[in-house]
């Protein structure tokens, strides 16, 4: 009987322990600190991840990391926590078109997105390139993107295009892919249908917008991220240190968050009224919330759309770096510039923590 009843309260406090771990907490999930390059498979927690930028969550259910530094696109299976490789060798370059992703060579892929078909559609920053693996063979090609650096190309093929550090890619419900051409000060759109490219936000003039409907006039200052939830884009000005949303079937543009001036200010207030320092992430959370990287404060940043107010998520010492906090509470941990983010159907907040070389969660 004694045997039993400690039994109990083991398993009762094992229950505890969880329940406790699971809201408000932060842990790593990929990356051992280290950005050397390492094997291409195992243990998530237990293989190098050389700067993750990029993050998403792909219609498997697994979470597909960018590996900046090392020039690969890995598969973190969240049930077994095992990695793998799904697109670029290791190696630096561009190459592999025709072949199986995995042989590939990739230069700075950044961000990574999913068609209706479960194509899996990434960017790559110094190939100024958008790249696709088929979802059925593995195969990698080209879609988007010359291989040269520079703006043309609007009102023609969008392989023939031509962009300047291209940063952030989303998709619509249609499968148009949106590009922030970040260098061009531009957001560009891929049409599915007919492959024909053009520009939608951005005249390449480099002031904050305004709010109203856009149109060629219109300037967008360093648009970095975007993603798009019920056809309502939303966006993250980098040099702008603000965040904007974009009606696509209106072409309203609103401004969200951000005065346009660095810094770190505004929480527990209007959004409007706070400061950033370069953001270069963003995504939409299940109860409508918006997730802002605030990365050159070191701080992901919270948007209560209903409320109009800000708050600080993970992180709560801005400007200055670190990597401590796992096993915590997530507002108390640091972290080291970190940039892609996402968020999956049960709130858990995936983190790119860049110099920290780890992808981390937030369970909210």
């Amino acid at each position: 009987m004694v045997k039993v009843t400690s039994l109990v309260l083991v398993l009762l406090g094992c229950l505890t322990l969880a329940l406790t771990l699971e809201a408000g907490t932060i842990d790593t999930v990929a990356g051992t600190g280290k950005p050397a390059d390492g094997p291409a498979s195992g243990l998530g927690v237990e293989t190098n991840v050389g700067d993750p930028f990029g993050v998403e969550i792909g219609p498997d259910g697994a979470l597909y990391i960018t590996e900046v530094r090392n020039h690969r696109v890995r598969r973190l299976d969240l049930k077994t926590g095992a990695m793998t490789t799904v697109a670029g060798s290791g190696k630096m370059g561009y190459a592999g078109d025709g072949g199986p992703a995995t042989e590939a060579l990739l230069n700075e892929p950044y961000e990574v997105r999913f068609d209706s078909h479960g194509n899996m559609i990434f960017v790559e920053m110094k190939n100024f390139v958008i790249r696709k693996v088929d979802a059925k063979t593995g195969i990698i090609s080209t879609i988007a993107g010359s291989g040269k650096e520079g703006f043309a190309g609007d009102g023609g093929p969008a392989k023939e295009a031509v962009f300047s550090i291209p940063h952030s890619i989303a998709l619509d419900a249609d499968d148009n892919i949106y590009v922030c051409d970040l260098g061009n000060h531009r957001i560009r759109k891929i049409d599915a249908k007919t492959g024909l490219i053009s520009t939608i936000a951005g005249n390449g003039g480099k002031t904050l917008p305004k709010e109203g409907k856009i149109d060629g006039t219109m300037s967008l200052l360093g648009p970095r991220a975007v993603c798009i939830d019920k056809n309502v884009m939303w966006i993250a000005l980098r040099e702008g240190h603000s965040v904007w949303k974009l009606n696509l079937a209106t072409s309203e543009l609103t401004h969200i968050a951000g005065t346009g001036k660095k810094g770190f200010s505004g929480d527990g207030g209007p959004a409007k009224d706070a400061t950033f320092d370069g953001p270069k992430g963003v995504a939409v959370c299940p109860d409508g919330g918006v997730v802002v990287v605030d990365t050159e404060n070191h701080v992901i940043r919270k948007i209560d759309v209903k409320a109009g107010t800000i708050s600080t998520v993970p992180g709560h010492t801005p400007k200055k770096a670190g990597g401590d906090g796992d096993g915590g509470d997530a507002t108390k941990a640091t972290m080291n510039r970190p940039h892609g983010i996402c968020v999956d159907k049960d709130g858990s907040i995936y983190i790119g923590d860049t110099l920290n070389h780890r992808v981390r969660r937030v369970r909210e």
